[in-house]
């Protein structure tokens, strides 16, 4: 039996507007939450997921599955993100010298960061959405179109290389 969001994408893929508004309705938070936590700007992310709704909403007759219609969303918003943070790396920022700095340990948090981005796209991919997202197992698999087993194996093993650069006893 169809679900209602399987309905709703092969109704949108006939061009009903009606049913991508009420499918942008079911996948907007979990989006911009994606975004927001791979991204770390709220604008940024705003514009991702603008962005990929508008590419979804203009190539939704090609999606072969309706059942697939969240993991081929979330590939185009990952693809989206990709590209902004490519950009983040080659932008340069004036640096203000009148800003308050907060007491923290901020050589914990870069030891932290490196080792994240020390770990493959794939594994960065799970942690962000398991850890910082809020996503159980389960249902990042199912975005990612995996199986749960398979997630759980992938993000332990992150964890182990990231325990490991951290030296962490």
């Amino acid at each position: 039996m169809d679900t209602q969001e399987e309905l709703l994408v092969r109704r949108a893929s006939q061009g009903d507007s009606e049913a991508f508004a009420q499918l942008y309705t079911m996948v907007y938070k979990d989006l911009y939450r994606f975004a927001l936590y791979t991204l770390g700007n709220p604008e940024d992310a705003e514009d991702m997921v603008s962005d990929t709704v508008a590419d979804a909403y203009s190539s939704i007759r090609k999606l072969r599955s309706a059942s697939a219609f969240r993991p081929w969303i979330f590939k185009i918003l990952t693809n989206k993100c990709k590209m902004q943070l490519k950009r983040y790396t080659n932008r340069t920022l004036e640096l203000n010298t009148e800003i308050h700095i907060p007491d923290r340990n901020y050589a914990e948090i870069q030891d932290v960061r490196n080792a994240f981005a020390k770990l493959n796209h794939n594994e960065r991919l799970i942690l962000s959405m398991t850890i910082f997202a809020g996503y159980n197992n389960e249902e990042a698999a199912k975005l990612l179109n995996m199986k749960a087993g398979t997630l759980r194996s992938i993000k332990s093993r992150a964890m182990d290389k990231m325990e490991a650069d951290l030296h962490i006893i």
